[in-house]
């Protein structure tokens, strides 16, 4: 028979493991969550835009259904994983970048410079809420003189991903949201201590600097 201190120990150690077991499986079903609170907003938006350039059979129209193909597949299957190539995120990007182009009507100023190491992994679909809010809350809003300038880097494991934008000063830009939450959230749980979230709003430009440290 085992002394009394040991069965103790053993049956500490066991509701530690059972805990510990819990928590790991609700934040791997939170991420799950937050993962597919993605907006789906953008979707619908280029249906219809794509049905307007088939009935204008504009040549524009095999393009946007490529690139849109890309993107659901991406979110589908990509967006499963837990880390991906951050090359493929910055096609992504890209893809989705360039069917807002195709959207608007306006001349709208977009600049996304990138330079970043080949090899480096990081989890998917956290840099596209920032995005979403640049077009949401600037270029949509705007009439005239849009625009959204993207810096995305790495140095050794730190990733830092740029972006501003203009805004109608006139109109209440806040720095809430559900994309924001959701983005926190997902931070928290895939980087505990090993990010930084900086929102800055000067006169009628807004900018947000995330920093990752994927090691």
């Amino acid at each position: 028979m085992l002394p009394f201190f040991i069965v103790l120990f053993l049956s500490a150690y066991q509701q530690w493991r059972r805990f510990n077991d819990l928590k790991i499986e609700k934040g791997k079903a939170e991420l799950e969550l937050l993962k597919s609170q993605i907006n789906p907003h953008f979707l619908f938006n280029t249906l219809n835009n794509l049905y307007g350039l088939i009935v204008e059979k504009s040549d524009e129209a095999p393009e946007v259904v490529l690139k849109l193909s890309d993107m659901l597949r991406y979110t589908i299957y990509e967006g499963k994983e837990e880390f991906v190539f951050l090359k493929n995120e910055i096609v992504y990007l890209e893809n989705y970048i360039a069917l807002h182009k195709i959207r608007y009507q306006k001349n709208v100023d977009i600049f996304f410079n990138h330079k970043t190491e080949k090899d480096l992994k990081i989890a998917p679909l956290l840099f596209i809420i920032l995005l979403e809010n640049a077009f949401k809350h600037g270029v949509e809003q705007l009439t005239k003189d849009a625009y959204i300038h993207i810096d995305l880097k790495s140095n050794g494991d730190i990733v830092t991903f740029q972006i501003a934008n203009n805004f109608e000063q006139e109109k209440k830009h806040s720095n809430k949201g559900i994309g924001l939450d959701n983005l926190n959230q997902r931070l928290l749980l895939l980087y505990p201590k090993k990010h930084s979230l900086k929102i800055v709003k000067e006169k009628a430009v807004y900018k947000t600097t995330l920093k990752i440290d994927t090691k």
